[in-house]
């Protein structure tokens, strides 16, 4: 009996003792710079939320930050990168639906897992797709874009540059019964420049390269993914009121750390980004770039994005699509 006290003893001792360490660290927490990881090139649509919140983080705690671009790999650089880094909370990932969500998804080589290899923090925003069509077409909604390629199946074609908008064409494809060839490009931009030139019948993309051609008159907006409008589209119905609620591909931006982070350094950093985030110049610079400010934070964002993983996987499995990593 005296042997088993000792021991229980000695392992109460060593577990005061982390926590312990784990609340100093937490109270002396930041005393150097943190560096905030983006997988994309400077001046993309991550990198300039990531510069808007980490600015006003900066402002509040007076933490030295120092964003570290490191494109490539649709991100996927980065995120190993940063899981590479000690598990202290100076090194903050921000990642993206594709480099998290969607590659965890579809890619069965990635070094890495979203919510098992990191720790989510704080969404930064998130927005829905735009579906569009060229002006001339004669679909004028979307069941009449359905009904026309059933009917002309040969001419039924979409563009795309990622596979978000891949599995978000082929998740619309799946709901509807609808027939389209996948047509791919290198950007956004041109998938949605393809339908303005009437190479493709249509693209599901992101806002920023489509909604400047809709309001221009160029392409013709028929659905945003989700249930809400967009309020850069107030005119556009959402898939949901069309009778497409499934069709609810939303892109996403957030902050990550390590796995292994001690929780108090996890909680404050999760407070002080979500304070920075409920900033009003912030939300109104987000708001600036066509996106929804915020969202789930800790837990709730890890079964969010765990959600969007399996929602991914299983359009990839139906539509038996393969993605070269």
């Amino acid at each position: 009996m005296t042997k088993v006290r000792i021991i229980f003893a000695c392992a109460l001792t060593a577990l005061l003792a982390v926590a312990a360490t784990s609340h100093a660290q937490a109270q002396d927490y930041p005393n150097k710079p943190i560096h905030f990881i983006v997988g994309f090139a400077a001046g993309g649509g991550n990198d300039l939320f990531a510069r808007l919140v980490v600015q006003k983080f900066q402002q509040n705690t007076g933490a030295t930050t120092v964003i570290d671009n490191k494109a490539g790999a649709g991100g996927r650089i980065a995120a190993d990168y940063a899981l590479k880094q000690p598990a202290d909370g100076y090194t903050v990932l921000v990642g993206a639906t594709g480099q998290m969500s969607i590659a965890t998804a579809i890619f069965l080589n990635l070094g890495y897992h979203a919510t098992k290899s990191f720790i989510p923090l704080n969404m930064i925003a998130s927005f829905p797709l735009v579906l569009v069509v060229p002006v001339d077409h004669p679909a004028k909604n979307v069941k009449d874009l359905v009904a026309w390629a059933k009917a002309n199946p040969e001419k039924s074609n979409y563009g795309t540059s990622s596979p978000a908008f891949t599995i978000a064409t082929e998740l619309l494809k799946l709901k509807t019964g609808m027939p389209a060839q996948a047509i791919p490009y290198k950007s956004s931009n041109e998938s949605n420049l393809s339908v303005v030139g009437g190479q493709t019948t249509f693209t599901i993309s992101d806002g920023p390269p489509a909604i400047p051609l809709v309001k221009g008159g160029k392409t013709r907006a028929l659905a945003v993914t989700g249930a809400e409008r967009s309020p850069e589209l107030p005119e556009v119905p959402s898939m949901a009121e069309i009778g497409y609620p499934d069709v609810n591909t939303q892109l996403w931006s957030g902050f990550f750390v390590p796995a292994g982070t001690p929780a108090p350094v996890v909680a404050k950093l999760t407070a002080e980004l979500g304070r920075a985030l409920a900033d009003s110049g912030v939300q109104d610079g987000l708001k600036k770039m066509a996106v929804k400010p915020g969202g789930p934070t800790g837990d709730a964002f890890k079964r969010f994005i765990d959600a969007d993983i399996k929602t991914f996987a299983d359009v990839v499995a139906a539509a038996k699509l393969k993605f070269e990593q």
